[in-house]
């Protein structure tokens, strides 16, 4: 009799198996839905920004808020994501997240003035901060950990689309119709995925979730908001020196606050100790220094093309989709490089590959033949795919299972954080260079400044990496 079982038990624990994986990658597209809805809403944007800079009576550089506004709404909000996924369940409160996403859109694109406009930005971070790590645990905690890096790939590609899709619809919607379409294109998307979210993903939740961290919340919201704050208006004129000064001392402050009240707190929001974690702690400082240079580029490259090379909207968003696009082309080789390489050796050199054709950038001038920018974006895009993919995944290479939401939610905060600071650094870095330079309006040198200044940054995530031992996380890579 145990004979004639076990080919039954192997057929079961195959169809199990099978089932799971079909439900994890199930899980991956619908959350990839989210993230393509909010992907081409940053890329449509950037391309907006001069056209909307024009309707405002606002100066096209500064118009980077309405970027940064909405990526510190994010990095405010996200420390709370995963304990609302614990206590709510995470079906709930992702379909609520793009509910609140939409409706922010919605709002967008009833702006009449950059106050306005700023605000519903914000509204839009709430939205984004619980859709993005929410659905990055759904997923998660879904997956075996061996089918993690499969995972995340199949989560990235469909959400890659938006940024290939968003520069040229952007430019095609800002040239010959209007930019307030750019926002309500965003309302069948999110439409969709809270149809699929309430009829496929699975409400996971914890049955214990614990109390909410209130005055971990309160720190750490303080401290976020006074440092981006500090970081944005400091060089602009905007307010007196004494009044960033201020602010990015209160930021210090409350950080050093909630420092002390998370080592004395059972269950923090933001559980430092998971960077006792090598895996954890690289992917955190790797991906904070890759992601502020290359967070960069959506401002930068739109701006470049349209203030500095005079194109218009629409000729701009053809340029810069070519790196989106070489992003695709490098989804099917991830697994490949991850599995002969590991993740170590693999983020060491593709780090330096990716900084460099970033520098790259700096050489843009209007005489180039296009196809010499279109190959430097594609083969950029190529390499920096492979290298967010291993950054996102190696993180929870070791995360156990019951930490995974606070994983998610340091995760995520830091990587806004990340994103929003390459912004105001590409911004902050074209008004110094205006000033030293003695130009009233941003020109081609500007440019090449800033994303020299930025390359340089990205390529310092390199040695980051040697902090992780060489066989890290076999067991999701495969490799040996």
């Amino acid at each position: 009799m145990p004979q004639q079982e076990t080919p039954k038990q192997d057929a079961e624990l195959a169809l199990i198996a099978a089932q799971r994986q079909r439900q994890t990658r199930l899980t991956a597209l619908i959350v990839a839905c989210a993230l393509f809805m909010q992907n081409l809403d940053g890329t449509v944007i950037a391309t907006a920004l001069p056209a909307m800079a024009i309707d405002f009576g606002a100066d096209p550089v500064r118009m980077n808020v309405a970027l940064t506004s909405y990526l510190l709404s994010l990095a405010v909000f996200i420390p709370v994501s995963g304990w609302m996924a614990d206590r709510y369940g995470a079906r709930e409160v992702f379909r609520a997240a793009i509910a609140v996403f939409t409706l922010g859109s919605v709002l967008c694109g009833r702006a009449d003035s950059l106050a306005f406009l700023v605000a519903a930005r914000i509204v839009q971070g709430v939205g984004g901060a619980m859709m993005v790590p929410v659905g990055r645990l759904l997923l998660l905690r879904t997956a075996d950990k061996s089918e993690v890096l499969s995972a995340m790939a199949w989560l990235s590609v469909p959400a890659l689309i938006g940024p290939i899709v968003g520069p040229p619809l952007g430019g095609f919607i800002v040239t010959y119709v209007s930019w307030r379409w750019v926002f309500d294109i965003n309302v069948p998307i999110g439409i969709l995925g809270m149809v699929l979210v309430t009829r496929y993903a699975p409400n996971i939740r914890d049955e214990k979730p614990g109390k909410l961290d209130g005055w971990g919340l309160l720190w750490s919201g303080l401290s976020l908001a006074m440092l981006m704050m500090a970081t944005e208006l400091s060089g602009r004129g905007l307010v007196p020196p004494i009044a960033t000064q201020g602010m990015l001392a209160g930021g210090v402050l409350f950080g050093l606050v909630y420092w002390w009240h998370a080592k004395h707190h059972p269950a923090p929001l933001l559980d430092f100790t998971l960077f006792r974690i090598p895996t954890f702690l690289v992917s955190v400082l790797g991906g904070t220094l890759f992601r502020i240079g290359v967070g960069a580029m959506p401002f930068l490259l739109p701006l470049l093309f349209q203030l500095g090379f005079g194109r218009s909207a629409a000729q701009s968003g053809m340029i810069t989709f070519a790196s989106s696009a070489g992003a695709i082309v490098m989804k099917p080789a991830t697994m490949s490089a991850l599995r002969h390489f590991g993740f170590r050796d693999t983020l060491l050199v593709n780090s330096i590959v990716s900084s460099l054709l970033l520098l790259a950038c700096a050489a843009f001038r209007p005489d180039w033949s296009l196809w010499w920018i279109y190959a430097v974006l594609l083969v950029g895009g190529f390499f920096r795919s492979l290298q967010f993919t291993a950054y996102n995944s190696v993180a929870y290479a070791d995360i156990p299972r019951e930490r995974m939401s606070a994983a998610t939610s340091l995760y995520a905060t830091i990587q806004q954080i990340s994103l929003t600071m390459g912004v105001t650094i590409g911004a902050a870095v074209l008004e110094a260079s205006m000033v030293s330079m003695g130009h009233a309006q941003v020109g081609v040198n500007e440019f090449t400044v800033a994303f020299i200044v930025v390359g340089v940054v990205s390529i310092a995530s390199a040695p980051v990496t040697l902090l992780m031992p060489r066989n890290a996380a076999e067991e999701m890579s495969g490799h040996t």
